[in-house]
This record gives structure tokens, C-alpha cells and sequence, in this order.
């Protein structure tokens, strides 16, 4: 049985854009209303799932409460930890460690941000994530409330990308999209 999945990403921070990783930042006002135009005549979903970082958390709380469905935080899908990275825009990074944010850029998989985590452990937990969804949720429409990163990972991999491409995927504040898993794990994009 298929697992139809759509991805909400979290709206803009209060404290902009770069790494943000496991930073906890808030939403701001126009962080709150991209997220409520992107599911609006969207649905309906059985149950909303959300990283439990407060952007995401947030937002997953109130569409549930108006929407009257259960809301589930998923600590394995938070956003990749990007070291000592996190909070540093690309411009800073290309002003102090450009070489490196090249490698990164270049193949995310091959190269990991200082004390960061490894890209390939993260599509690990993303993907064991997506799979006990799949187990618990399998003929259901979920609303998978998250992270840029989260939802490049899933989407490149629905498409069939070479791991490369990881970042080439375009994700915006509040973008939206649709998956179905299949019980052995395959993704694919729409409805």
C-alpha cells in the first residue's frame, strides 16, 4: 500500500537565511503566512508529522489544531547539522573557508562540514524516517512538515538524481510538494 506523502518546508526565520541546521529559530509574520498560503485548498491530509524544531513544530501545532488532526514530531527528520557551520551564510563561509564550501557544494556526500554530520548519515535517518511512516501510516495522506535539506534529499532521490545533484534541487520558504512511498522504500513524485 502507498504512502502519499506532501512536504511542507518550514517559512522564513527571524534569524535568515545561510545554515541554519539544528538551530532553533522562530518563524517570522511573513515565515507564518507563506506556510498557511502554501496548504491552503491543499489536502486533506489524515495526520500531520513535523520536525520538532519551532519552525516547523509551530505551525504543524496550529494547522492541526484548526485542521483537527494529530500532529507527531519526528526528532530524525530535523535538518542535516551542519557544525560548525550552522548560522554562517555563503557568503561568510566563501570569505573564511571557501575551499571547503566548494567541496560541499561540489559533493555533499564526499566532503563533511567541521564537526558536522556526515550527508550519507543523514539521508540514513531521513530515509528510516520515511519508512516507518510508510509502516505506520500506509493508505494515508501525511502532511510532512520539515527542513530544506530533508525534502531535497526525498525529492532528488524520487527523481532519480545522481547524489551530486543533492543541492541542485531548488526547495523555497514554504514550498510544497507530493510523494508516494511504496512499502520497499521507493519514492516517487505527485500525487
Amino acid at each position: 500500500m502507498t504512502l502519499h506523502l506532501d512536504l511542507l518546508r518550514h517559512g522564513e526565520t527571524e534569524l535568515g537565511g545561510g545554515l541554519r541546521g539544528s538551530l532553533d529559530d522562530a518563524l517570522t509574520a511573513k515565515g507564518w503566512a507563506q506556510m498557511r498560503e502554501a496548504v491552503l485548498a491543499r489536502g486533506p491530509w489524515d495526520r500531520l508529522v513535523s520536525s520538532p524544531l519551532q519552525r516547523c513544530a509551530r505551525f504543524a501545532e496550529e494547522l492541526g489544531a484548526r485542521l483537527n488532526l494529530p500532529v507527531s514530531l519526528e526528532q530524525d527528520l530535523q535538518e542535516l547539522h551542519f557544525g560548525a557551520w550552522e548560522g554562517q551564510s555563503a557568503v561568510q563561509l566563501m570569505e573564511t573557508d571557501a575551499e571547503a564550501l566548494g567541496l560541499f557544494w561540489a559533493d555533499p556526500y564526499s566532503f563533511t562540514p567541521p564537526d558536522g554530520e556526515p550527508v550519507e548519515a543523514f539521508s540514513q535517518r531521513v530515509r528510516d524516517a520515511v519508512l516507518r511512516l510508510h509502516q505506520l501510516y500506509a493508505g494515508q495522506r501525511v502532511l510532512l512538515i520539515s527542513h530544506g535539506g530533508v525534502m531535497r534529499l526525498l525529492l532528488a532521490q524520487a527523481r532519480g538524481l545522481p547524489r551530486e545533484q543533492l543541492l541542485n534541487v531548488e526547495v523555497g520558504h514554504g514550498g510544497l510538494f507530493s510523494l508516494r512511498v511504496e512499502a520497499d522504500g521507493v519514492l516517487s513524485e505527485g500525487a
